[in-house]
This record gives structure tokens, C-alpha cells and sequence, in this order.
């Protein structure tokens, strides 16, 4: 739309820090980008950004218009989103932040699941630890979140939870493969493969370890649950991961054993959107196929 298109310039210079970047950008000549943005500034009645001698910055008016702008497409979006459902051909984008335990199995399946009955809809899956989930929320970036054990939940309204073990991953033939359940500290004699400290897992982990006295130190620490995975179906290592996050049949040379509730508990996996929202038909329907998705998750044998 037309008049969205100054919108579009804003986000730009936003997001490239620079008229001259933001005009390769918008294929524009860097003078006339700046005269619209200097146009609209007056209209608006205040200047929206802080000119450096290295670049462009939103200035506290720019921040608050920035909001309105992207809640204002949310709301254009969901309009659309009904309007299509009226004529019964669903159509809308639904944009999901997500932990990358989420990425491999159980995400793909259901997009798919879902693409089946609604070719129309598209997808955008952001991977994001849940801090940044949170924060993706806040901005606009993600109409829905899948958080495990999230570190504010200020801004979070929660559609769905439900709790999840820590698994024990290792290769089959690792010496506490065997095993119907571990505690802790039988792992933390083996090298360890580990997320990074601001993941959940690894919090409920560091957590526990400090109850039994003892500290984790992992031979490998990754932010990537991939090379977890991959790190522990060599030699003796144990990593952990969550069950959402598992699949017997595509790993079959891994084990997964449940560290036991004594230790353990589990954790919160939360599926939610930015408080006092109201979602397009799309990511709501989406939501509604999640929520029972994830109730039928099962913990690997």
C-alpha cells in the first residue's frame, strides 16, 4: 500500500543505520530517500532520528513511532487474515520464534501439517533462545513463541505450557545406555557437551549440579543443539537435550535416557505471543495445532 511506503523507508534507514545504505536498499537515490524522510519528520511534527557523523540512530520519538508502525501491519495482517478466512481460503504469514531444539523434527512436521489444509499460509521460523524470543515478541518480529523456561515472561501471554525432562543423550553403545533413568551425578564422570549458559537446559542443569555440590564443566559448550546431538553419539559424551527436541527413528545409533525427577524436575516449555495481542486468524489456528502437538509428545525409548 501507498501509504505505507515512507513506513518501509523509516524501517530501512533503521535497520541499515544509514540514508545511503537504506537507499541501495529501497532503490532510491540517498538524496531523495532523505528528503523523504525530512518530509515526513516535518509532517509528523519532530524529528524521529539522530543524525551522527557515522550514520543514522532512532531517537526516542523514532523508537515510539517504530512501535506504531509494526503494530499497526500486525493489525493490517490480522485484518487480512479474517478477510481471507471470510472467502474460506485461509492465506496469512505466520512468523515463530523458537529454540533450535524445536527445529529438526517436531517444527518442520507440523508447518507441514498444517501447510496441508492451508496451502495459502506461509511460514518464517526464527531461532532464538529465550531471551531473544521474548524480545522478537516485543518487536513485532514473531507472531508466536515456543520458550523453555523463559527469563521474564514481562510481555509473555502464555497459550499453552507443558513440562518437559532433561533426556541424557549418548551413543548406544556408552556404558549408562542401558540405564531406565539417571541421576545427575552418574553422568558428570563422562565428558560433557553442553548448550551455552543462557539456554534453558543448561540452566536447569547448572542448577542441579550446584545442589549436588559439584560444577559443571563441559568439554564442549556450543550454542548450537545440532553439535550436541552430533558430539554425543561419539565415544563416551553425554549431552542433554529436551524430548521435543528427539527422535528415536531418525537416530537410531543415539540413547536417551530421563534424568531422574530427584535431580530434575524438568522445565516449562511455554508456547505464547505478546501480551494483550490479538493474533491473525493464521498464527492463531497455528497456536491451537501446536498446543495439541505438543501434548502428544512423548519421551524416546
Amino acid at each position: 500500500m501507498r501509504h505505507l511506503l515512507i513506513y518501509d523507508m523509516i524501517e530501512a534507514v533503521h535497520r541499515s543505520g544509514s540514508i545511503r545504505k537504506a537507499a541501495e536498499d529501497t532503490n532510491i537515490t540517498a538524496s531523495a530517500l532523505n528528503r523523504r524522510i525530512q518530509a515526513f519528520e516535518q509532517e509528523f511534527g519532530s524529528e524521529i532520528f539522530e543524525r551522527l557523523p557515522r550514520g543514522m540512530r532512532l531517537n526516542p520519538a523514532g523508537e515510539l513511532l517504530l512501535h506504531h508502525i509494526r503494530s499497526q501491519r500486525q493489525d493490517l495482517a490480522r485484518v487480512n487474515s479474517q478477510v481471507a478466512d471470510l472467502s474460506g481460503k485461509r492465506r496469512g504469514h505466520v512468523k515463530i520464534a523458537c529454540s533450535q531444539a524445536l527445529l529438526p523434527y517436531f517444527l518442520p512436521r507440523q508447518i507441514s501439517d498444517y501447510r496441508t489444509g492451508f496451502p495459502g499460509v506461509t511460514f518464517a521460523v526464527n531461532v532464538r533462545d529465550r531471551i531473544q524470543a521474548e524480545r522478537d515478541l516485543v518487536n513485532f518480529e514473531s507472531d508466536l513463541a515456543l520458550v523453555f523456561e523463559p527469563a521474564h515472561m514481562v510481555d509473555f501471554e502464555v497459550l499453552h505450557a507443558v513440562t518437559q525432562p532433561i533426556m541424557a543423550i549418548m551413543s548406544r553403545d556408552h556404558p549408562l545406555a542401558q540405564r531406565s533413568e539417571l541421576r545427575l551425578r552418574d553422568c558428570l564422570d563422562y565428558d560433557l557437551v553442553l548448550p551455552g549458559p543462557h539456554y534453558g537446559v543448561r540452566a536447569l542443569l547448572d542448577r542441579a549440579a550446584q545442589r549436588l555440590g559439584r560444577r559443571l564443566e563441559p568439554v564442549i559448550e556450543t550454542e548450537s543443539f545440532e553439535m550436541v546431538r552430533h558430539a554425543a553419539a561419539f565415544g563416551q559424551s553425554i549431552g542433554f537435550q529436551l524430548p521435543v527436541g528427539l527422535s528415536a527413528v531418525a537416530r537410531p545409533e543415539l540413547a536417551y535416557v530421563r534424568i531422574s525427577a530427584r535431580d530434575i524436575a524438568g522445565g516449562e516449555l511455554l508456547l505464547g505471543h505478546l501480551r494483550g495481542r490479538t493474533l491473525p486468524v493464521a498464527a492463531l489456528k497455528f497456536a491451537q495445532q501446536l498446543a495439541k502437538a505438543l501434548d502428544a509428545v512423548t519421551v524416546p525409548a
